[in-house]
């Protein structure tokens, strides 16, 4: 028996391979099915199964696209309806997979189809369970997301709380957890940089697993401090649901280099956005004007599905040379399929053909602290509520990146702010942003809080009003 942890970090995800003589399963794949397939050959193995545990609303699964190459059968738990063929399991279901076996453990909560699949090894013994977005390292799935009808976030939080007492809880303590995210998901609120885990620890220090907790507490505490979902989560959802194409399509189209004048057209007059994966540093020093930065070093496809509001957009894209497949492949994983090409040469092209270039000015923290001191600044924090409420430059306003676009009115165009957040990466993007929508006077601060930590300026934390005397 094998059982391999395939984790992608820009999504926090986690998908495994199981294989056992010569016969293998997928459980929750990304959208390119080629590694899984590959992956299968390598081990002279065949893909029988291909086991979803619900459907994922923070990014789209290659599930169809991987069925229809190796004939393996898609598995879902109960509730789950699609628009393409399945196995709609039953709780308690068995699948045998060369020497061992997948039971079916139906655990709504997440979601009304949510399943976790418990792995049985070759002598019979409980070894892992396939946990999705029910049980995470440190945390539980969020229940605001398949809110329905008359079914409410306090509802779905309710049947979570049997789905983890009456099903998972009651497994052996040295049963392996194996979740679907880590740190940095927005599936959850406070999941462990860990992704995997023994059972019996998740008992001890998982706040959601305590012995004594009743069911009112557990919703109160699920429920408490949750953001808004992102706006792509139920468009992916809906394309998990009705399948999506496979990844070969989305290459073809989007892995095209296009040149200036192309791409000039396409930006200008067929209302393509133009996005500049680069590094933070690179776009501050020239950078198409009007284009969004998103750089692929870093949460790359989170924050273009928080960002770019419809997945139909059409997308050009300026990439450093030899990663443009990697754009193509990691925007499609969030669903925008509608990627055109790239520009040939880069920014490097556009400047030799005589184009204008914009810029963001960006200083380091040390520069910031010296201007701070010498007058008052505005300075605007794109950090998350948590983030900016733990500690922050005092009188800085928060201006979360994940809100920024419908929050912008706090901004004055006639003002300059000087804009960070905790290393750099979501200051420029939010910088990109105000740029591209008429807000010229933007300094970028380098480094981010954590420069910012290290030098004089004075920070605060946040005292909640009611706590005033």
């Amino acid at each position: 028996m094998k059982v391999e942890q395939i984790y992608t970090g820009c999504l926090a995800q986690g998908a495994y391979y199981i294989e056992s003589d010569g016969e293998a399963a997928i459980v929750d794949p990304l959208r390119e099915s080629q590694p899984y397939i590959e992956k299968a050959e390598k081990e002279g193995a065949s893909i029988k199964y291909i086991f979803e545990t619900h459907f994922h609303a923070d990014f789209v699964s290659g599930h169809v696209d991987l069925a229809s190459k190796t004939n393996a059968t898609i598995v879902y738990g109960p509730n789950a309806k699609t628009e393409y063929d399945i196995h709609e399991a039953k709780d308690g279901e068995v699948f045998q997979l060369g020497k061992v076996q997948i039971k079916v453990l139906h655990t709504p909560g997440h979601t009304m189809e949510s399943t976790t699949y418990l792995l049985i090894d070759e002598e019979g013994k409980e070894h892992a369970i396939f946990s999705g977005d029910t049980l995470f390292i440190g945390d539980v799935g969020r229940p605001d997301l398949a809110q329905k009808g008359t079914l409410t976030q306090n509802d779905l939080a309710g049947f979570l709380y049997d789905s983890l007492r009456k099903k998972i809880m009651t497994l052996p303590d040295d049963v392996i957890v194996y979740p679907a995210h880590g740190a940095g998901s927005a599936c959850g609120k406070n999941m462990s940089k860990e992704t995997s885990d023994l059972l019996g620890n998740q008992k001890k220090t998982n706040y959601a697993l305590r012995a004594d907790m009743s069911k009112e507490e557990f919703v109160k505490e699920v429920t408490d401090g949750l953001l808004p979902p992102p706006q792509y989560f139920a468009q992916n959802v809906a394309m998990n649901k009705s399948g999506a194409a496979g990844l070969d399509t989305i290459l073809e189209k989007g892995n095209v280099a296009l040149d200036v004048a192309t791409f000039e057209a396409m930006a200008n007059h067929e209302g393509a956005l133009v996005l500049d994966t680069r590094k933070p540093g690179q776009f501050a020093e020239a950078h198409v004007p009007n284009s969004i930065f998103i750089g692929i070093d870093g949460s790359f496809a989170p924050w273009v599905g928080a960002l770019i509001p419809d997945l139909q957009q059409s997308i050009i894209f300026i990439a450093d040379e030899g990663r443009e497949v990697e754009v193509v492949t990691r925007l499609s994983r969030v669903g925008y399929d509608n990627t055109l090409g790239f520009l040939k040469g880069g920014i490097d092209a556009w400047k030799s053909a005589g184009k204008e270039v914009d810029l963001v000015k960006s200083i380091p923290a040390t520069a910031f602290a010296e201007e701070f001191r010498s007058g008052s600044l505005n300075v605007l924090d794109v950090r998350k509520p948590g983030e900016f409420e733990a500690e922050h430059v005092e009188n800085a306003q928060t201006l979360p990146l994940d809100f920024i676009s419908e929050q912008m009115d706090q901004v004055n165009k006639d003002q300059t702010y000087h804009v960070h957040c905790a290393g750099g990466y979501r200051s420029m993007i939010a910088s990109s942003i105000l740029k591209s929508r008429g807000y010229h006077n933007i300094v970028d601060v380098a480094g981010g809080f954590k420069a910012i930590s290290e030098t004089d300026i004075p920070t605060t934390d946040y005292v909640c009003p009611s706590t005033l005397k």
